[in-house]
């Protein structure tokens, strides 16, 4: 089951003979074991991407008016898996449609075989300095990225806005999670990773504060690490095996 941060470092500290707390502000060494249960909390969330970790967000624009088809990403974002745009050309219906992605250099490509003198297309100078031909009388097609900071798009529709808007965008990411040093904090994963934050956390506190080494608690902890390699979702997924042409059994 899962568990709050408090009832995790209680749990360790039991386990390396350390004094018994009610909060993790208690003592100095249950503000130690706290800070280990997020730092491996967040090495484990580096590695792994958890469904539960999936979000429906929505990006801001550059803030820049000179950039109407620049959109920031946030902060902690991990990896984006979908992003659509609002294609209507109006402001009272929904029409969302895929923004596809192309490297950098096809993107260039794109925007260089456009003429500086084509219609409906303006002159958009990047961050770093690079003019983009962008087409402004209709919805974005195709996106990019030159800092992995910001989203580029190769056009927008100046009729309806003067630039690329958040409340327009539909965008499916992976986030990086949050840590509060907290009692009441609940570690946003699956519930079967519990076990192997709680044996990775306790092998690493007998190491950081006893100074000692615990073969017993390393071993689970490397046995929780093989099982979460091969289960990291909840509701759909898993690693899957070729059968090399076996039929399958009825």
């Amino acid at each position: 089951m899962k568990k709050t941060l408090l009832e995790l470092v209680q749990d360790i500290l039991s386990a390396i003979d350390a004094d018994e707390v009610n909060s993790i502000d208690d003592t100095v060494e249950a503000m130690q074991v706290a800070t280990v249960v997020k730092n491996v909390y967040l090495s484990m969330a580096s590695n792994r991407n958890w469904s539960g970790q999936k979000k429906l967000i929505s990006f801001n624009h550059s803030g820049t008016p000179d950039k109407p088809t620049h959109i920031k990403s946030p902060d902690n974002l991990k990896e984006l898996h979908l992003f659509n745009y609002n294609a209507t050309k109006d402001n009272l219906t929904i029409d969302m449609q895929e923004v596809r992605y192309q490297y950098p250099d096809e993107f260039l490509r794109l925007c260089s075989h456009r003429g500086l003198n084509t219609p409906n297309t303006k002159v958009v100078t990047d961050f770093g300095g690079t003019p983009l031909v962008i087409v402004t009388n209709k919805s974005p097609t195709y996106w990019t990225t030159f800092d992995d900071t910001y989203i580029v798009c190769d056009s927008y529709n100046s009729v309806v806005d003067d630039a690329l808007k958040a409340s327009k965008t539909q965008l499916h990411a992976t986030l990086f999670p949050k840590f509060e040093l907290v009692d009441s904090f609940v570690p946003d994963m699956p519930v079967e990773a519990f076990a192997g934050l709680l044996a990775e956390a306790k092998s690493v506190a007998f190491v950081e504060i006893k100074q000692v080494a615990n073969q017993k608690a390393e071993q689970e902890a490397v046995r929780q690490r093989t099982w979460m390699a091969r289960k990291n979702w909840q509701l759909k997924g898993g690693v899957r095996t070729p059968n090399y042409g076996r039929r399958s059994v009825k």
